[in-house]
């Protein structure tokens, strides 16, 4: 006979949210292994000893591990998951008829506490995948990603350094009964008048075409942050990869174990710096790490966008061995000069010249900010030869070459990278296969696309804490896999039992 079921409410109930949640859920697995009561004595310093008691720590990081866990960027949608669920109600230690905490608690609280909060908390989930040997410390792969900030690209406003000045000059000359900056008010009012004559003149740039159909402002086609700076979160920098949007963006750093794919070390930065200014800040907290687990690193992989002078001295400093390409300014040699290592300098080659000598001259900083060494020839040298139209050109008389003052480091890592070729490509594959995939994990399914807070302090946590769920998540996976697969050893007949508990630990040395 076909059952047809009718749903009739009771006045009251005999259950427990105890029962409701199965033995096995992941939620319950999570509870068993990750103790958050040292949360109590971190946040002590944060709270008086009056006044209505605040929202559990233990109880806001977990509400946080949730929604790193299932991608849920919102506060308020957050909380509404938490609340539907059975095993995470559980989790959190609310019963069924108990209230969740506003979402506005969740954002006053995240603003209070710290990040050295954040980062013991993702040193102590560190800390159970190095226990587990999930952890080899031999080689670190190192890369960045992109993180949309919690800003709009129409927030953008224009720096104006003279304008500001001269509404500062408006409200002193107003309140003062001392007319000391006339001069300067005129200036700036001459800058002024040659400003709006130059956007006069240039085509394009008149101001009735500067509007939509609907009346709209349309924005430069190219920002800079040179130019333009979001009054929304200033911490926040233009950015763009390509073949996508220019946007406002943070840049979310990872340093990845190669052994399980384990995050060793995380942080946020400027996306509008270079990977390179943040490689020793990175490789600062990876060390760290590192020694607290009393584990040391060997070798260092990352793309050429960490290649700096300043980074690869900081690897020689360190003791770590690195393998970073060197960006595409680079040149290992000079066409037709030989560098004379001895008495500094180059000498020219070419034939049919009369091997003229480029003498070290100092050391200069040029625009972008790098200091290099200027070599140069004589205008009598290169006065009567053949090739000094060619070699000079036709301005000057004489030929100059500049190099980086951190050079000998630059062909120090190009004779590295060049010495075993099969080693140097297999390495770069690790890279790729170990930290990209990583990346990619956090930004689809970690909650590492998109930031809901502003500031760099609160960017920081938001990586620590999409990179200690990632920890976690592989942690417990980790830990199951060991325990099914001893559980089908043991299953094993006495002979195979035993070839398997003798061939397992030698075959699980990995050799590369």
């Amino acid at each position: 006979m076909q059952g047809k079921k009718k749903y009739t409410p009771k006045i009251f109930y005999q259950l427990s949210l105890d029962t409701l949640v199965p033995e096995d859920n992941f939620y319950r697995k999570l509870q068993a292994e990750l103790a958050l009561n040292f949360l109590y004595k971190a946040t002590r310093k944060y709270y008086g000893n009056e006044g209505q008691a605040s929202i559990d720590p233990v109880v806001f990081f977990k509400v946080l591990l949730v929604g790193y866990l299932t991608n849920i960027n919102s506060d308020r949608a957050l909380l509404r998951f938490c609340s539907n669920s059975l095993d995470v109600r559980l989790f959190l230690g609310y019963d069924l008829d108990e209230e969740l905490p506003w979402h506005s608690t969740l954002s006053r609280t995240r603003q209070l506490f710290g990040e050295e909060l954040f980062l013991e908390l993702f040193r102590k989930v560190l800390s159970l995948c190095v226990e587990k040997g999930m952890v080899r410390g031999k080689r670190q792969a190192v890369d960045s990603a992109f993180i949309k900030a919690n800003a709009s690209m129409d927030s953008l406003v224009e720096k104006e350094v003279l304008e500001d000045a001269s509404a500062f000059v408006d409200e002193l000359e107003e309140n003062s009964e001392f007319k000391v900056t006339t001069e300067r008010k005129k200036l700036v009012d001459r800058h002024h008048a040659w400003k709006e004559e130059a956007y006069k003149g240039m085509p394009g740039n008149n101001k009735s075409e500067r509007k939509d159909e609907d009346g709209n402002t349309i924005r430069p086609k190219y920002l800079s942050n040179h130019t333009h700076y979001s009054p929304t979160d200033p911490d926040a920098k233009i950015s763009v990869k390509p073949g996508k949007a220019r946007q406002l963006n943070y840049s979310g750093q990872l340093a990845v174990d190669d052994a399980h794919h384990v995050i060793t070390g995380a942080c946020a930065s400027t996306s509008g710096s270079k990977d390179s200014v943040i490689f020793p800040e990175i490789m600062d907290q990876t060390l760290e790490n590192f020694r607290q687990n009393k584990m040391h690193i060997e070798e260092v992989l990352a793309d050429a966008g960490y290649s700096s002078g300043e980074s690869l001295k900081y690897c020689k400093g360190k003791g770590l061995n690195a393998f970073i390409p060197n960006f595409g300014q680079y040149k290992p040699t000079r066409e037709g000069f030989v560098f004379n290592k001895e008495e500094n300098r180059y000498e020219c080659q070419k034939s049919g010249g009369n091997h003229a000598l480029l003498l070290f001259k100092g050391t200069k900083t040029d625009s972008k900010g790098y200091a290099k060494n200027i070599y140069r020839s004589s205008e009598k040298d290169c006065a009567k030869c053949p090739l000094r139209a060619e070699c000079c050109g036709n301005v000057t008389k004489f030929k100059k070459l500049d190099d980086s003052i951190h050079k000998p480091l630059y062909d120090a890592m190009h004779e590295k990278l060049n010495r075993d070729t099969n080693y140097t490509r297999m390495l770069t594959k690790r890279r790729s296969s170990t930290v990209e995939p990583v990346l990619g994990t956090l930004i689809n399914h970690h909650n590492m696309k998109r930031i809901n807070s502003r500031g760099m302090a609160q960017a920081n946590k938001h990586v620590l804490m999409a990179a200690l769920t990632y920890n976690l998540k592989k942690y417990l996976k980790f830990i199951n896999r060991k325990v099914q697969r001893n559980a089908q050893i043991m299953n094993l007949p006495q002979g195979k039992f035993w070839f398997w508990q003798n061939l397992l630990p030698r075959a699980s040395i990995t050799s590369i």
